[in-house]
């Protein structure tokens, strides 16, 4: 029985942290100090919501379907991301990278003539069926993430450096400045959505701009020039203001609007099969970018993420909010940024800011007007200073990395010129090239003594440092393997000074001449004392039983001449040294009778030489 019990207890414990691993509310909600985050989260959660309300409407133009739809990519993954996620601070919802990126899809698969004959277009069937492949694109983009977090797929977010997604998302608002330009200037513009389309549209907006509405283009450059006013305003005096100031609020105009939920529909099979490849990249980039944003705020707090969970949070979120025709979501620079910063402790902030929304979705719809197209055109370039302020980081990767600066720029020019997809494809494709090339081309330095202490670093760094005599210490910052083998031995040969090569010749030939005047009988051997030096070890990480199995060790390259630090090989050196010149220190070594004697500069030389060709 008391084993039947311990059985049962563990089988308890495993549901247990099965239970708090894939939902996490479970861990925090129990804990949740409600005296103290309440009020906080409250405050933040009404000001998220305001805020989100009109990114969803505004971020809605990006994906080419009516307004209101963006509502409910506001709405819907909030409440999953709610129970499972595990950031505390993120705002989950419309994103305008990824809202052009499903734009792209939709305008591809139902261009603007595609239901009619160029002079009556069925403007409600075109959007009817656009709303269909937002919703297919972004259920099947939930696909891959609900299953890239089951199969433990979280560490694909490693290979998205900082730099690649700093690039694209600048590349992306781009993207959204030209696709906005139709709607600021009220001019019929089609979508273009493959290689150079930007050039295209760019062409096409400026063969009409005779045409433009003086109307719309001045009411948009008005709204524009106050909300990036407000916004600079946020942003500089951000530490006195007790919430940022909802400029977006203050410019829209409330009518009638009626907007309802609609049932939940299931995605077009159809549409499903022309999208694979942007339901991937929308998957990647969403997952990439919250994840990201969610890091920063994790380790502002103090708290741990869980990559995997988070994948399963934001496939989960897309799959009803697809099913509910939404548009993938995923979590805005912005409204994350207005959700911290007002105080918000938990997704409680979330939870509420969902409910804001939803009270403009049921209730405050019947009173909201059907708001220009310039205005939200406006208000979605409003909410891209962040990104489009970016370009500054170029000249502080150039001074940090180059190569990263690299990344930058290519990511860039392929994200503007060859479309989000094919660019953030390429981009991938050579920040792994520059992986490659770091480590065949690695970084290689020689180390001097600082301060006549234990510390060693790059000589050239250092105008106070100190080489031993006869000494030098040479670093590879890379591992060492078949693609950088012959950089690091000329490397290696440049810093010494000499090719052991040369060395080993020199005593082969030494050796062949003495082992013949032995096998002649004209020399003999005095016998040799053999002693260990002080202050020689092992070094750790399995290096050693590696270099044993590739039978690396032999008579003359032993495990003894490694060591646990630079300064222990150092001062081993550096005793030899003095033994060799001190006579009464002088161990016996095998003397030969024609005055030949064994060198151990030979023996160090054939060593390197050993390793190098090892």
């Amino acid at each position: 029985a008391l084993q039947y019990l311990k059985g049962a207890y563990k089988k308890d414990v495993i549901r247990l942290f099965i239970a708090l691993g894939l939902f996490p509310i479970a861990s925090w909600l129990p804990v949740y100090r409600f005296r103290e985050w309440i009020l906080s989260d409250i405050v933040s959660g009404i000001n998220t919501g305001l805020v989100a309300v009109l990114q969803g409407l505004a971020f809605a133009l990006l994906v080419n379907v009516p307004p209101g739809y963006g509502l409910y990519a506001a709405f819907f993954p909030v409440l999953v991301y709610f129970i499972f996620g595990t950031s505390r601070h993120i705002s989950v919802g419309p994103f305008p990278v990824l809202s052009l990126m499903v734009g792209g899809t939709v305008v591809r698969l139902v261009p603007d003539d595609s239901t009619g004959n160029g002079t009556s277009i069925d403007i409600s069937a075109i959007n009817e069926e656009r709303v269909m492949v937002a919703a297919s694109v972004t259920f099947l983009s939930g696909i891959f993430q609900l299953l890239l977090g089951i199969l433990q797929f979280g560490f694909i977010v490693i290979y998205l450096s900082q730099s690649l997604i700093s690039g694209f998302t600048t590349a992306a608002a781009v993207h959204v400045v030209v696709s906005q330009l139709k709607f600021m200037l009220q001019l019929s513009v089609p979508g273009y959505n493959k290689p150079l389309g930007i050039i295209y549209t760019l062409k096409s907006i400026f063969s009409q701009i005779t045409d433009t509405n003086i109307t719309d283009l001045v009411t948009s450059l008005i709204v524009l020039l106050i909300v990036f006013v407000v916004k600079e305003m946020n942003d500089r005096y951000k530490a006195k203001l007790p919430a940022p100031i909802p400029i977006e609020l203050l410019v829209v105009r409330f009518k009638l609007f009626l907007l309802l939920f609609q049932v939940p529909v299931a995605p077009d099979v159809g549409v499903l099969q022309k999208c694979i490849d942007d339901s991937i990249s929308i998957a990647i980039v969403g997952f990439a970018v919250a994840f990201s944003v969610a890091k920063v705020y994790s380790i502002k707090y103090d708290y741990s993420l869980d990559a995997n969970q988070e994948l399963i949070a934001f496939g989960l979120g897309n799959i009803v909010g697809g099913s509910f025709k939404g548009f993938a979501s995923s979590t805005a620079l912005s409204r994350s940024g207005v959700q911290e910063s007002t105080g918000g402790k938990t997704q409680i902030a979330g939870i509420i800011s969902a409910a804001i929304v939803l009270i403009v979705i049921l209730a405050i719809g019947f009173l909201l007007a059907p708001l220009q197209k310039s205005v939200l055109a406006s208000l979605a370039l409003g909410n891209l200073k962040g990104m489009l302020m970016q370009f500054k980081e170029v000249g502080i990767l150039w001074r940090q990395d180059k190569y990263d600066c690299v990344i930058w720029v290519v990511t860039f020019l392929a994200a503007i010129f060859l479309g989000l997809d094919i660019g953030l494809a390429i981009a991938v494709a050579f920040q792994l090239l520059t992986v490659v090339i770091r480590s065949q081309i690695p970084r290689c330095s020689i180390l001097a003594n600082v301060g006549r202490s234990n510390i060693y670093r790059n000589r050239k760094d250092y105008k106070d440092n100190y080489e031993p005599e006869g000494v030098k210490i040479f670093k590879c910052a890379s591992p060492i393997f078949f693609a950088n083998a012959d950089f690091f031995r000329e490397k290696l040969i440049t810093a010494v000074g000499f090719n052991p090569q040369r060395i080993l010749r020199k005593r082969n030939k030494a050796l062949r001449k003495v082992r013949k005047m032995l096998k002649n009988g004209e020399l003999r051997v005095t016998p040799v004392c053999k002693a260990t030096a002080p202050g020689r070890g092992l070094t750790g990480e399995g290096l050693l039983e590696k270099l044993e199995r590739c039978a690396f060790f032999d008579e003359e390259i032993k495990p003894s001449m490694f060591f646990l630090t630079i300064h222990d090989a150092v001062l081993h050196i550096l005793l030899k040294k003095d033994i060799d010149s001190s006579p009464e220190l002088k161990l016996p070594e095998v003397t030969l009778h024609n005055g030949l004697r064994s060198r151990e500069c030979m023996v160090r030389f054939s060593s390197l030489l050993v390793a190098l060709q090892l």
